[in-house]
């Protein structure tokens, strides 16, 4: 099946350009064509915005063992309405993606349920040294400098000097130190006070284990991303990333902040916590001036009615992936940033981290992973047109302006104008790790 798309106003690499996009099975096979090869099918996109498929490198799909919140049939079916071609997925399912074997048991579930692209990354714990060293059909380590479940907390220095020491793959963490964590609980003591949380998961929680971390990278030499920054303080020290560090921002640190929690309570009850109106201001400057690289989700869904337990029984996390696009899409109509900044942050830059291979760009022989886009779309998000298992989202009521209309994985059309078209199977990502990561493409 060979598709042209006609008309739009397409992001390539370089620019913005009012190009012809020709698509060939599953790869992109011609830009700007002359206008009388042979295709089988046209789509006159004008009006219309044509990016590559988002690449959201932080999610929580919940599959296995957390099906009741989430599952990858529900999520993929967000991701495709939302934009996200390829998702990356962390370790902390039950069990626990901590092995070679149960990392490939996941990518089983992918080839199984996921109509968009998929890749899991394997669990770092005190134990699995070893099996880190070898791991592979993944894009990376992932390290829990703070508090998680099951085996995955981290936070003995010894045990991360190995890992950053031994291994090869690149490295990604959450960062929040658990001795300053612990050392809030205890000080604050017993409370219900949703405000709270900011206050456990303070400012320097946040930037102890982010220094840390970043120490340890520079240190080994070792490529490290640090996931969900929330402080103006980790902008500063993501100025110095020393050619190995790499940073990004989620949606609920940009638009959220504790003045919501009256509003919204436990709603946006988040880890890392939501910090203050000026820390929102600090990450989307730091996003501007490139000093964060990466817009991602960390979608974490939970059920409403787990959501809207009293604190500290309420846990922390939010659906994100079937609005993150048009969140910032709206940014772009606001004048705040550019579609072009808007592709780097959620396409370009987390496929070079990641070393994802044939995606997040629009170029010949790149994997047709596209989304047309409607700037002038107007519409409010609503919990009960969202298509992840849990059924709601923080955002529910706010009109947004700039959505996506029509979603292609692999060349295969998946989502078109509020609905799922096609139930086509995602495909494992590809990783090329000889490639070096972010800074070393920065001229690619």
């Amino acid at each position: 099946m060979r598709t042209r798309i006609k008309n739009a106003l397409v992001v390539l690499p370089d620019g913005i350009a009012q190009v012809d996009v020709v698509v060939d099975g599953a790869k992109i096979a011609d830009i700007d064509s002359a206008a009388q090869v042979a295709v089988d099918e046209t789509i006159d996109a004008a009006g219309l915005h044509l990016i590559p498929g988002v690449i959201d490198d932080q999610v929580h799909f919940r599959e296995p063992g957390l099906t009741h919140k989430e599952d990858l049939a529900h999520a993929s079916r967000a991701c495709a309405k939302g934009g996200v071609t390829t998702f990356l997925e962390m370790p902390n399912t039950v069990p626990n993606a901590i092995t070679q074997e149960l990392l490939e048991d996941k990518l089983r579930l992918g080839a199984a349920n996921s109509i968009v692209n998929y890749g899991f990354y394997i669990g770092a714990t005190p134990e699995n040294i070893e099996v880190l060293k070898t791991a592979t059909r993944t894009p990376g380590i992932k390290i829990f400098i703070g508090s998680s479940t099951g085996d995955l907390l981290v936070d003995e220095q010894e045990a991360l000097e190995r890992i950053f020491a031994e291994t090869t793959l690149p490295l990604t963490a959450h960062c929040e130190d658990e001795s300053t964590v612990r050392a809030n609980r205890e000080r604050i003591g017993t409370t219900s006070d949703i405000a709270d949380h900011s206050r456990i998961r303070d400012h320097q929680a946040a930037m102890i284990a982010t220094r840390r971390a970043m120490d340890l990278a520079v240190r080994h030499q070792h490529r490290f991303h640090v996931l969900h920054v929330s402080t103006a303080g980790e902008c500063e020290l993501l100025a110095d990333h020393h050619n190995l560090v790499t940073g990004e921002a989620c949606p609920h640190h940009l638009f959220f902040n504790i003045d919501d929690y009256p509003r919204l309570g436990t709603l946006v009850q988040m880890n890392p916590s939501l910090k203050t109106k000026e820390d929102n201001a600090a990450v989307w400057q730091a996003l501007l001036d490139g000093r964060l690289q990466v817009v991602a989700t960390d979608h974490a869904p939970h059920t409403l009615e787990e959501k809207q337990q009293p604190y500290p029984q309420s846990p922390s996390g939010l659906p994100a992936v079937e609005n993150s696009l048009a969140l910032l899409l709206n940014e772009v109509n606001q004048g705040r940033c550019t579609i072009e900044q808007v592709v780097h942050w959620m396409c370009d830059a987390p496929a070079r981290v990641w070393d994802i291979v044939d995606k997040g760009r629009i170029a010949t022989g790149y994997d047709a992973d596209l989304v047309l886009v409607d700037m002038n779309k107007t519409l409010a998000v609503l919990n009960e047109n969202q298509l992840t298992k849990c059924g709601w989202s923080p955002w529910h009521g706010l009109e947004l302006t700039g959505w996506p209309v029509r979603t292609w994985v692999m060349g295969h059309e998946v989502y078109r104008e509020g609905q799922i078209v096609a139930s086509q199977p995602g495909t494992e990502a590809m990783y090329d790790h000889a490639r070096g990561g972010y800074w070393a493409t920065a001229d690619a």
